[in-house]
Formats: structure tokens, C-alpha cells, sequence
């Protein structure tokens, strides 16, 4: 086995920690400029830039010295203290925000990158959250961060690790980016055809473009198709209450649970393999099966988020912070699903206005929705399927390069498996 030094992460990196509520106020953050990473931006090794804020050039410059560089570690000092984001180039010069705390390795032994790949071992993610201080909420400071414990081999050999973990981690980025860039694309056709009414019309022409007749509808106060109907989401659907369990309680029969989490984790599938399991009593289990045509609605958590299942197992049930919907007819699930979307986090009044407080059955069956000839809809369901289909497929084949990565991950970091040249 190659040689390892055993050292602590404090022996061969500068740990700072961010800003102090004085020096960086909320006032201070401005719609454009440079990102400040707070602990809530932190996810799985990356900086997450979906609600990040930021503060101008000249308050970047006072702050200069939290500043970050490329290989850059950015711990939060209390929540999640087992996550942390790799600064790559694209993050460049961001700055570590109050309630972080900034790694910066100093010795030229370690790839940066190995380090960040240690440290997101099972193994140290479980010691960082067992050494934290604080009762209620865990918290990491500089003195703890210092005595994690780090193993290294040559500097060869961590760079071979590196390429290989990080070729695994460029497919699963790749892949969910084409998955990304898939349910973009649906959203937009359903928002060109449905929400603008330029759907494909006499030769594929865009039909209100193109003068399609347009006549005014009483009950949602706006004008349709001449061709289209109003329906109540209640005539299109069977709505369903989830279960609400007993954790103390097992039965005979093990089900896999869809939990708000698992909505608040995906986008427009479901991803199967994060469901908790349990086991409960079949008679009662049973009652809350999912089909392969259930559209799925939180309650709670993003109020009326809206995902649904591709090719489900069998025996998955659903919690009670959670509406299942199952159309009438098959010909509505993409439609429907995709018009449900469009409301996340908005109201479901019956022409679908302010902000949704809560979403109950009565909510959703009151929605009034624009529906389509059959024969337009068919259209838009060939399109969404076979999508659909191949973001399950990426789905799928990331399940298997994370469980390959993470079968890799402690192998590779503790000298049981080496890499050849």
C-alpha cells in the first residue's frame, strides 16, 4: 500500500471565519454584484446560487479578506456543519458570508480537491456533526474544523483519485443538466401552447398568431380557444388525503413512503430511490398506493408543488402532507400536472391568484382549468413522454454512479483501493 500521512485539517490549511453581523448588514445586499455564500448556500460539495445574495464592488473590497480563490473549502458554522461547497472556477472570488467559515489549504503535499473529497466521506461528515457544539442546532468553529482528522497518500496518487471521482461527478452534473434543460423546455412548450395559445394550428402554424378565433369565457373572465372548455380540476379528478401513521406502529407489509421532502428534492419526477421505508399493516397500507398516473401535491413545504411518478414499483404509498390526484382519464396526467406547476406557491382561487397559504382537496377541486381538444392534447403527451423518459433514464443511471462513487469514496480514502497508472 502507497505511504499515507496522518495529519488534522488544521496542520495543513488557514481557517477563518466569515464576517461579523456588523460588517455585513441585510442592507448591504443589492441585486446584482459580487455572491456572498451564506450556510443556506451550501449543498453537497458545491454553492448552490438559486436564492444566494449579494453586495457591491466597493463593500466586496472592505470585505476582501473573505475573499475566496479556486480549491477553496467553505464551511456553515452551524445547521448542516457536514456539508461543504468546493470553490471551482466558475466560483471564484465569491465570499464566505457570516455563519461560514473558510478552509485554505497551505501545503503544496495535498491536491485541494482530495481534501474536499475526504472530507465528504460518511466517515468525517458523521465525526464534524458528533464534535459539534450546541444542543438545539449543531455549531462548528474554527478550533473544531482544525482537529478533523485527514489522511493523505502520495501526491500522485491523490491526484488519480481525483480524476476518477471527479469523471463520475462530471456525468451525474451532465446528466442532471440535460434533465434540467429537458423539463425547461416542457415548461415551455406548455406555457407557448396553453398559457399564450399559439399551440400548432393549420399546418403548424401558432394558433392566436395566426388569428385563431378566440372567444371570452365568463367563468375565469379572460378569452379561450373557440374549441376549448371550461372544467373543474374536481371533474378531471379523484382527489386523496395521505396517510397519517404510527411510526410505533409495524405491520406485515413494507411500503416505500413519498414524504414533502422528496418533492422539495426533484423537479417534475419523483426520484424513487429517496423514499423512506416502512412497514405497515396491508389492510391499511393499501388504501394509500400510488398508480402510474397519480399527480402528486404537497400541502405544505412548497405549498402545491406539483411532481409525478414515471414508471413506479409497486407498494408506494404517500404521507398526509401530501394530495394524490389520479385523472379520470389518462389523456389529462401531463396537462394537468404541468398546469399545477405553473401554481406552485401561488393561490389556488378558482383562476389561480395570490399566494397559496394552504392547499387542501376543496382548494384544488375548485380550480377552474381551460381544457383542451383531446386531439391537442395527445400532441403535447407524445412530446412530455418521451422526455420524460429519458430524464428517468438519467435519473436511473445517476442512482448507480452515486452508489458507484460512494462504494468508491471510503475504498479510495483509506488505502483498500488504488488506482494504477
Amino acid at each position: 500500500m502507497n505511504k499515507w500521512t496522518y495529519t488534522t485539517l488544521g496542520k495543513i490549511s488557514e481557517i477563518i471565519t466569515g464576517p461579523f453581523g456588523s460588517q455585513l448588514h441585510q442592507s448591504d445586499y443589492v441585486e446584482q454584484g459580487i455572491p456572498v455564500v451564506m450556510p443556506q448556500d451550501i449543498d453537497n460539495r458545491k454553492v448552490n446560487y438559486a436564492s444566494i445574495n449579494y453586495v457591491s464592488n466597493e463593500d466586496a473590497i472592505r470585505l476582501e479578506r473573505y475573499k475566496t480563490i479556486i480549491n477553496d473549502i467553505l464551511y456553515a458554522r452551524r445547521g448542516d456543519v457536514e456539508k461543504h461547497a468546493f470553490i471551482k472556477e466558475k466560483d471564484n472570488g465569491v465570499l464566505c458570508g457570516t455563519g461560514c467559515l473558510r478552509v485554505r489549504i497551505t501545503t503544496s503535499e495535498v491536491e485541494p480537491e482530495f481534501i474536499s473529497f475526504f472530507l465528504n466521506r460518511e466517515e468525517t461528515r458523521k465525526w464534524l456533526v458528533t464534535h459539534a457544539v450546541g444542543t438545539n442546532m449543531p455549531n462548528l468553529n474554527t478550533d473544531i474544523l482544525s482537529d478533523v482528522p485527514i489522511a493523505y497518500p502520495l501526491l500522485e496518487e491523490q491526484r488519480r483519485i481525483v480524476q476518477v471521482l471527479n469523471s463520475l461527478d462530471e456525468k451525474i452534473a451532465l446528466n442532471s443538466a440535460v434533465n434540467d434543460n429537458l423539463a425547461y423546455q416542457l415548461k415551455d412548450i406548455y406555457n407557448y401552447w396553453f398559457n399564450q395559445f399559439n399551440f400548432p394550428h393549420n399546418d403548424k402554424h401558432p394558433y392566436k398568431t395566426d388569428g385563431g378565433l378566440m372567444i371570452w369565457n365568463d367563468k375565469i373572465k379572460r378569452k379561450i380557444p373557440a374549441s376549448w372548455e371550461i372544467k373543474s380540476f374536481g371533474e378531471l379528478c379523484s382527489l386523496r388525503n395521505g396517510i397519517n401513521y404510527d411510526k410505533s406502529v409495524e405491520g406485515e407489509k413494507m411500503y416505500k413512503i413519498i414524504n414533502v421532502r422528496n418533492i422539495s428534492s426533484s423537479d417534475l419526477i419523483l426520484n424513487e430511490n429517496d423514499f423512506d421505508e416502512i412497514s405497515l399493516p396491508q389492510k391499511q397500507g393499501n388504501k394509500y398506493c400510488v398508480s402510474d398516473n397519480s399527480i402528486i401535491v404537497a400541502r405544505s413545504g412548497i405549498p402545491g408543488a406539483t411532481r409525478i411518478l414515471q414508471k413506479p414499483s409497486g407498494n408506494i404509498i404517500f404521507c398526509g402532507f401530501i394530495i394524490c390526484c389520479t385523472p379520470c382519464d389518462d389523456i389529462y396526467k401531463y396537462y394537468l400536472m404541468f398546469y399545477l406547476k405553473q401554481l406552485e406557491g401561488s393561490a389556488a382561487t378558482k383562476t389561480g391568484g395570490s399566494i397559496l397559504q394552504n392547499v387542501s382537496q376543496d382548494t384544488l377541486s375548485d380550480l377552474l382549468v381551460p381544457i383542451p381538444p383531446q386531439s391537442l392534447l395527445r400532441k403535447f403527451n407524445q412530446i412530455v413522454s418521451q422526455s420524460l423518459e429519458l430524464i428517468h433514464s438519467n435519473m436511473q443511471e445517476n442512482t448507480q454512479l452515486l452508489k458507484l462513487r460512494d462504494w468508491l469514496l471510503p475504498m479510495l480514502m483509506n488505502g483498500q483501493a488504488t488506482i494504477s497508472d
